[in-house]
């Protein structure tokens, strides 16, 4: 992985926009990565100002994203995914859970930054059964004609459908239950969609929000009921809608939840 502000050639030749904060490099920031800059940083930091532990909020994603990817290849069979808004690599991406239990599992990872690509490209170079694509998720035509997800994805049987800490950076105008449906359609019976989003827990979760809004451009918040409403159409699994560290974990998750921990919640679910 490439230093800070600084960077490997593939990096520095990437159509980067500096001046600009990227969510997949704010994500990073927010995790303690390298792979982010002073404008990125800005941003995480006033989000901390909001929720002090904003960093474990995205460690609990991970691990979810990672038990969640755990739970598809090992128990639903499914051995090709297709990770929209994946962001930057970091520790347990998608290919590494899913080829740990099948190592001729098939992995797209899909993201809009360039700058995904660039470190993608150096993570995965020896890895043939995995592919990063640069393109809008919002498109969902253009990313499933794209060649690598050609390549990789057989349509013919079931994959895994995740949208990891993505749909909150949808505003309402670009129809996101639309766009999930639109992959699910592509998709057959015993595909599965992983969703994780930011979650309206009340006032602290709406100054979030705001910061994000403000410096950003997007993050909305939505509620339980709008998030579930993603699933419609499809098995939700159990145990449904639910806080991250609740949705089936590895071990006894003390109660009552903090702030930090009921801030994103997420679920799994079955197309029949």
């Amino acid at each position: 992985m490439v230093e800070q502000d600084g960077g490997s050639a593939d990096v520095q030749s990437a159509d980067i926009d500096l001046s600009r904060p990227s969510i997949a490099r704010v994500y990073d920031a927010v995790l303690g990565g390298k792979d982010n800059y002073e404008v990125d940083r800005v941003v995480a930091d006033q989000v901390r100002l909001d929720m002090p532990h904003i960093s474990d909020v995205g460690w609990f994603n991970r691990a979810v994203l990672g038990r969640g990817v755990r739970f598809l290849a090992e128990q639903a069979g499914i051995d090709q995914f297709i990770d929209l808004g994946a962001g930057l690599p970091t520790l347990e991406n998608t290919h590494q859970v899913a080829q740990r239990y099948n190592p001729d599992a098939r992995v797209v990872y899909v993201d809009i930054d360039p700058i995904v690509l660039a470190h993608g490209r150096a993570l995965l170079e020896e890895n043939e059964n995995t592919a990063v694509v640069t393109a809008d998720l919002r498109e969902p035509e253009k990313v499933l004609a794209h060649p690598s997800v050609r390549r990789l994805i057989d349509f013919s049987r079931p994959v895994g459908v995740l949208l990891v800490g993505i749909l909150h950076h949808l505003h309402d105008d670009e129809g996101p239950k639309a766009i999930v449906d639109a992959y699910m359609d592509a998709v057959p019976a015993g595909s599965h969609l992983m969703i994780t989003a930011f979650c309206d827990t009340g006032p602290e979760a709406r100054a979030v929000q705001e910061t994000m809004l403000e410096f950003l451009g997007t993050g909305r918040f939505r509620t339980l009921e709008e998030i579930t409403a993603y699933f419609d159409g499809y098995e939700l699994l159990e145990p449904g809608v639910v806080a991250l560290p609740m949705w089936r974990p590895d071990g006894p998750v003390g109660t009552p939840l903090s702030i930090a921990q009921r801030l994103m919640v997420g679920g799994v679910a079955r197309k029949g």
